[in-house]
């Protein structure tokens, strides 16, 4: 599945101001990556690339601002993030917990994304975020069940290597190593799946307690996944190209870890990547991810962001440009809602 602009752009109707019908349990959408899942959109000035000159010069997202200019909020939908370095003790902790609005200097894909599942369901939506910066998929994000695999490449002179990336829980120092090599241990307690084990054990905390994160809840099911990553697997030939299959296994450990058999995943490519044009890493990364969106067909889809991303590339967070962030949210929403609605 690609987004094109003028689809992901297709105007919102205004949030009524309503709760949702609190009768029914909370749908969970879960996101999970690094870094550009963050609040990287800079909101207020009048300059290009602000979510302010967006709104009020530009007149673009007009869902976002009431009669009076001032941000809207839903009152259907929880905006959760929690947030820690590592495993499960790992220093962090809950950083945000309101509803869906504008608030701060920054905004995310999460705004897009809520506003869409908003819309489209009558269920009270939790958009719990999950995650942490420079954080790789091969690596620190491994998922529970991945084998040690080996890659055949080249290094910097041209020889042909073959490097070993770890398993799950494998207690090396490197995130891969060349074939033959006896890995070196770890030097600050850190495995491989480590920051995996605690994304997942703070989000479940956050459903534990769950009506402290979305008032008068009646239970949850968690529906669904969004996965934005992939930037700093691109920097190891041995991630990126075991990227596909690292990531048909984390959605079968999501759907395992959160006991939700029929929950869909949504995955967006790096907007820098032309998925026409691209080389090396980043190429094996794009094409990992539409293969998986192939096996996947009507349980995940991927949103190719490089039309919908106002420029820079996802190691500068995109120059901090609000549009890109607005713009791969309502895709990465708009995708969601139409898989949810998929038998």
């Amino acid at each position: 599945m690609a987004a094109s602009t003028s689809t992901v752009l297709a105007e919102l109707p205004d949030p009524n101001g309503k709760s949702a019908d609190m009768s029914k349990p909370v749908k969970v959408f879960i996101i999970m990556g690094q870094s550009n899942t963050l609040e990287m959109g800079r909101v207020k000035g009048d300059k290009d690339g602000t979510l302010e000159h967006a709104v009020k010069k530009e007149k673009l997202y007009p869902f976002m601002v009431d009669d009076a200019g001032d941000w809207t909020k839903r009152m259907d939908v929880r905006n959760v993030h929690t947030q820690g370095s590592g495993g499960p003790n790992g220093r962090g902790g809950v950083r945000r917990n309101d509803w869906l609005t504008v608030s701060g200097g920054k905004v995310g894909i999460e705004i897009g994304i809520g506003h869409h599942l908003g819309n489209a369901l009558d269920e009270p939506v939790l958009i719990l975020k999950s995650s942490i910066g420079n954080r790789s998929l091969g690596w620190d994000l491994l998922p529970p069940g991945s084998p040690r695999h080996e890659v055949e490449t080249t290094d910097r002179a041209g020889n042909k290597v073959t490097l070993v990336t770890p398993a799950f829980k494998d207690e090396v120092r490197h995130p891969s190593w060349t074939k033959g090599a006896v890995p070196e241990p770890p030097k600050h307690n850190w495995h491989a799946g480590l920051q995996y084990i605690g994304d997942v054990a703070r989000a479940k905390a956050v459903l534990k307690d769950l009506d402290k994160h979305y008032p008068g809840s009646k239970g949850y099911e968690v529906a669904g996944f969004l996965w934005w990553q992939g930037d700093k697997d691109r920097y190891n030939a041995a991630h990126a190209a075991m990227y596909g299959k690292n990531l048909v296994q984390l959605f079968k450990a999501l759907r395992k870890e959160f006991n939700a058999p029929k929950a869909k995943m949504v995955v967006a490519t790096l907007g820098q990547t032309d998925k026409d044009k691209a080389k090396g890493n980043e190429k094996l990364i794009i094409e990992g991810k539409f293969a998986f969106g192939a096996a996947h067909k009507g349980e995940a889809a991927v949103v190719y962001t490089h039309p919908l991303s106002m420029g820079g590339a996802s190691n500068g967070h995109y120059s901090g440009n609000a549009k890109t962030y607005m713009n791969v949210g309502l895709g990465m929403g708009k995708a969601m809602v139409e898989l949810l609605k998929s038998k």
